[in-house]
């Protein structure tokens, strides 16, 4: 992770919990629909890459034993501190470059079920690194990517939209990469309607709680900070956050 993304994750790391509290219900929302995706089963393989703080493995972990954990991957020692202290859950520290390079010490060779949400767009060789990733899905196992396309409907300043469709790749170009590492893949999209107070969501901006807003400098997100002022005047912003849903799945021997 190169030093910019990792001030990064720190920095979010101390606002997590006040970020979550402007979509209370959307942590179980996107735990089941990737639940869902995924059709674990109990006593299966799970990886969590770009695990973050595990907000989102609350639907895997009963699948999970002290035995058998959900391995949970991310380069931010930071936001690995604040995973939940669960004997099911087995934290490692590493890029997903390195996973495939083979320089992570990972307790399971294969996967039954691999999850990555919202990190793709740090990769620095997407084909290859979802490639290589799909050579640890084991015969019959699932491989469930959950990105936002690059245009996005956030209450967002122009610069801070253009840069965002800039680094995003393409759902597309994700399944192709997938398909790469010998998967059959599917497309799907869904959203989540939000409604986010106006001075709660401007504090959130200042603080660069999106990867892509620490690419700006303090004058440049000033002035994002008073377009956004302009341009939303009502004190409830109302959005909807649209995830594709790329999964891949390797047929069973």
């Amino acid at each position: 992770m190169d030093k910019r993304l990792e001030l990064h994750y720190e920095k979010l790391s101390e606002i997590y919990n006040d970020l979550w509290e402007t979509r209370p219900d959307y942590p179980d929302w996107m735990a089941e629909e990737i639940r869902d995706r995924l059709r674990v089963a109990e006593g299966q393989r799970i990886a969590d890459i770009g695990v973050g703080t595990g907000l989102f493995l609350s639907r895997l972990l009963p699948y999970a034993t002290p035995q058998n954990p959900v391995v949970s991957i991310d380069p931010s020692a930071a936001l690995l501190e604040l995973l939940p202290r669960d004997p099911r859950l087995h934290a490692v520290q590493a890029t997903a470059e390195e996973v495939v390079a083979g320089d992570a010490s990972l307790p399971y060779e294969t996967f039954d079920a691999i999850v990555i949400k919202e990190a793709v767009h740090h990769f620095t060789d997407l084909e290859n690194t979802l490639a290589g990733l799909a050579t640890r899905l084991a015969p019959g196992g699932r491989f469930l990517i959950v990105a936002l396309p690059p245009r996005i409907d956030y209450p967002l300043f122009e610069a801070a939209l253009d840069r965002f469709a800039s680094e995003q790749p393409e759902p597309e170009r994700i399944a192709a990469s997938l398909e790469l590492g010998g998967l059959k893949t599917t497309i799907g999209y869904k959203e989540f309607p939000l409604s986010v107070d106006r001075d709660k969501w401007l504090r959130l901006v200042g603080d660069r709680w999106m990867s892509v807003l620490s690419n700006f400098s303090e004058s440049e997100l000033e002035r994002g900070l008073k377009e956004i002022e302009q341009r939303y005047t009502a004190p409830q912003l109302e959005f909807n956050d649209r995830f594709a849903f790329i999964l891949g799945e390797r047929p069973a021997a």
